[in-house]
């Protein structure tokens, strides 16, 4: 799988192309769809652009990105400060077409049980972010995928911690670490993921157009390091 990571919790201010309502971020997805993208990661902002897990809002744009690519996985991240956000993701309950798939966790947060629990009472599938070595045991109900955030040189030891799990995963890295953290997943046969979220460059520097550049070439790359 190659997903894209649309937004992240970035700013207008780091890239003009970065989309953040739900009509962008709808044309985004529909444009790394018909490069191969099976998956979306994206961040709903409110009103005001900041990121948020409130029922109407997360509705919204899940039911606009839905609408323009039928069929694809879309993520959201759990990631987003203040509120309460166990009972955030309780409203999300009779959101229909407006209801995610799938939801990222980080491990890291000293409440990761309780939010994944939370998702699993709404039918909300969970990602399980992992960053760093820590107790990975007798995990909840829910969880479908491993997410690995490392860098090249972590990669190794964080993989060897979760790859005993038996879930899928996916490699990924951030910034100066995201093209050759890609590379290697790809080697590995790994899912992978690329977007604006990760990085605002191509790996010789320059700063990339928009997610469909990012993601084909990531694509192009993918498939070449993939073992034949």
């Amino acid at each position: 799988m190659l997903q894209a990571c649309l937004n992240g919790s970035r700013t207008a201010e780091e890239h003009p192309a970065l989309p953040l309502t739900p009509e962008r971020l709808a044309e985004d997805a529909a444009d790394v769809a018909a490069l191969g993208v099976t998956s979306v990661h994206i961040h709903p902002r409110d009103v005001i652009g900041l990121p948020t897990l409130v029922g109407p809002e997360v509705a919204t744009t899940i039911a606009t990105v839905r609408a323009a690519v039928p069929g694809i996985e879309i993520s959201v991240s759990t990631h987003v400060p203040g509120g309460n956000r166990g009972t955030l993701i309780a409203s999300w309950a009779p959101l229909a077409t407006g209801r995610p798939d799938i939801a990222s966790v980080h491990v890291r947060d000293p409440r990761w049980r309780d939010l994944v629990r939370s998702l699993d009472q709404v039918n909300v599938k969970v990602d399980l972010v992992v960053d760093a070595q820590v107790p990975l045991t007798d995990l909840p109900q829910g969880v479908g995928r491993i997410t690995v955030v490392a860098t090249r040189d972590r990669a190794e030891s964080l993989l060897r911690q979760v790859e005993p799990l038996g879930l899928p995963i996916l490699l990924h890295g951030t910034d100066a670490d995201a093209w050759q953290v890609l590379d290697y997943a790809a080697l590995l046969e790994h899912h992978v993921r690329m977007g604006l979220e990760d990085t605002l460059r191509l790996p010789d520097g320059r700063q990339a157009r928009n997610n469909a550049e990012l993601v084909a070439l990531a694509r192009k790359r993918q498939r070449s390091r993939a073992p034949s």
